[in-house]
């Protein structure tokens, strides 16, 4: 089954030109791949799960005007996200020199005015509130927290992609934040916030 298919089966309908998008950042993905060793995804079915993971969240996140990823890496979630959500000002936060000039090359590429590229550590950014954070395979939940205490008040959510662990770092986290656990068979996406 291919991703569109298997986003459709979920119910995720998305417009064509989220598709488009996909096409040309995979080509892009695999040709500096070769070269600059970006992402472990080699192959394309790998890279269509990496993409399944990082929309699926379109299906049950609220609308938002701003979003912030820690450590988008080669795009898992942000760049796909930003894809997804073009009305989002999505800001993408890659402290790894090759990996920052990938995703800044594909917002060139494909012409995203949703995207900023910030080539810095999380630690080293000015304070400046979104309404999502996001993350994927940084750090523990605890520590995710702690980055993002400056870029989010009450009305802000947090989105952690987790693994099985999730259970046993909420148990860890002293935070009193009301959270939801949405479980796929590969994923944990933990939903943080005060209100949700």
């Amino acid at each position: 089954m291919n991703l569109q298919a298997k986003l459709e089966k979920e119910q995720i309908v998305l417009p064509q030109e989220f598709y488009d998008k996909v096409q040309a950042y995979k080509e892009q993905l695999f040709k500096w791949n070769k070269i600059h060793n970006l992402t472990g995804a080699r192959d394309e079915a790998t890279l269509d799960e990496f993409i399944f993971d990082a929309v699926l969240p379109v299906a049950f996140l609220p609308k938002v005007n701003s979003l912030m990823d820690i450590g988008t890496g080669a795009g898992f979630p942000g760049m796909i996200l930003a894809f997804a959500l073009p009305q989002t000002a999505v800001t993408l936060v890659e402290p790894l020199a090759k990996r920052a000039s990938f995703l800044q090359f594909i917002k060139a590429d494909l012409n995203l005015e949703n995207v900023t590229v910030v080539k810095k550590r999380v630690e080293e950014m000015e304070s400046k509130i979104f309404e999502l954070i996001t993350s994927r395979a940084v750090t523990d939940t605890k520590m995710l927290l702690k980055l993002s205490e400056n870029f989010r008040n009450k009305e802000s959510k947090l989105l952690f992609y987790k693994g099985e662990k999730v259970f046993d770092e909420l148990a860890d986290t002293t935070e009193q934040m009301q959270h939801k656990i949405i479980e796929t068979q590969n994923r944990h996406y933990l939903l943080l916030g005060e209100k949700l």
